[in-house]
């Protein structure tokens, strides 16, 4: 198991490399500057040239590379271009908007999608048919639209929750609870929809095992030969869904975040990416793989736990 896990951490380590690499790449081979950006359009050439010296963008490439490199291990990412605030400091007072959505959706993604799952796989073919037209229905719809759909009924016509920004969680777990619900919700739908596919397949395969027979002949209640023995061979690829479901909500919130108006990393990616704020984009990117590469490492020891033939490899 040490060796497992050392094996994974230097792949996310030389991942977390990889994208640091190719955004500062990315960043260097446009036309903009940090000088033209933080002056505006106003500023004449000779001024941008001397706040770009001044910004050590002038200095050789590798220099700036190596420099930013080494600031990136510190998690130093430097001060934004447009408002001059510390990059870590207004990424660490996002992310935990990001995180919460992306955890709560996930988590009720994985509590619906593995109960419609085992429903359909114990049921029968009327109710699996109905899953899966439910399944299919969920995954068609934009999650844009659903968001708007939800604010329509549950915060215009109902007027039931809120229908954009964001309480803190020290402000009150309810109020948090109401401002991240109909985000949560949008997010949620569709991936409980793959979870269910996950769950039904799996359960399916694991009903149809022989020691699932052998558990019934010698009088194994059938509950017990269910929702514990076929669940716990079921929940492997169910516990693989769920994780790359998380990997996308947390990656893919620009949509949601400026939807629903929730200062998250989503809506800080947004900005940076429009504005050019490239140290705002590199603290993004680095953070958001770093996110990426520790859910990967949870999910390989969870995996590794329900199924040891892994940690051989």
């Amino acid at each position: 198991m040490p060796l497992y896990i050392a094996k994974r951490l230097a792949i996310g380590v030389g991942t977390i490399w990889a994208a640091f690499t190719l955004t500062f790449l990315l960043v260097h081979s446009t036309d903009n500057s940090p000088g033209a950006v933080r002056l505006g359009m106003g500023a004449t050439p000779e001024e941008v040239e001397v706040e770009n010296e001044r910004l050590g963008w002038n200095r050789p490439l590798l220099t700036q590379y190596a420099d930013d490199l080494g600031k990136m291990v510190r998690l130093d990412f430097g001060q934004s271009l447009i408002n001059r605030g510390d990059v870590r400091d207004q990424l660490s007072d996002r992310l935990p908007v990001t995180a919460s959505i992306s955890v709560l959706a996930t988590l009720l993604a994985g509590i619906v999608g593995t109960a419609l799952g085992v429903v359909a796989a114990v049921r029968g073919r009327g109710t699996a048919k109905a899953v899966n037209a439910f399944s299919g229905f969920s995954l068609s719809i934009p999650s844009f639209w659903l968001g708007v759909v939800l604010v329509y009924f549950f915060a215009i016509r109902l007027d039931l929750l809120p229908a954009t920004g964001y309480s803190r969680f020290s402000e009150g777990v309810g109020s948090w609870l109401q401002s991240l619900a109909l985000p949560v919700i949008t997010l949620a739908i569709g991936g409980a929809a793959v979870v269910a596919r996950m769950a039904a397949s799996g359960m399916r395969e694991a009903l149809a095992r022989e020691y699932i027979t052998t558990l019934r002949a010698i009088g194994t209640p059938e509950w017990r030969i269910r929702y514990i023995h076929a669940l716990r061979a079921a929940s492997l690829p169910v516990v693989g869904a769920l994780g790359v479901q998380f990997i996308v909500l947390f990656g893919g919130s620009v949509i949601i975040e400026n939807l629903f108006a929730l200062p998250g990393i989503g809506q800080a990616a947004l900005f940076g990416a429009t504005g050019n704020d490239f140290p705002i984009l590199i603290g993004v990117v680095v953070m958001s793989t770093a996110v990426v590469v520790i859910t990967n490492l949870v999910l390989d020891l969870l995996t590794a736990v329900l199924d040891p033939k892994l940690r051989t490899r």
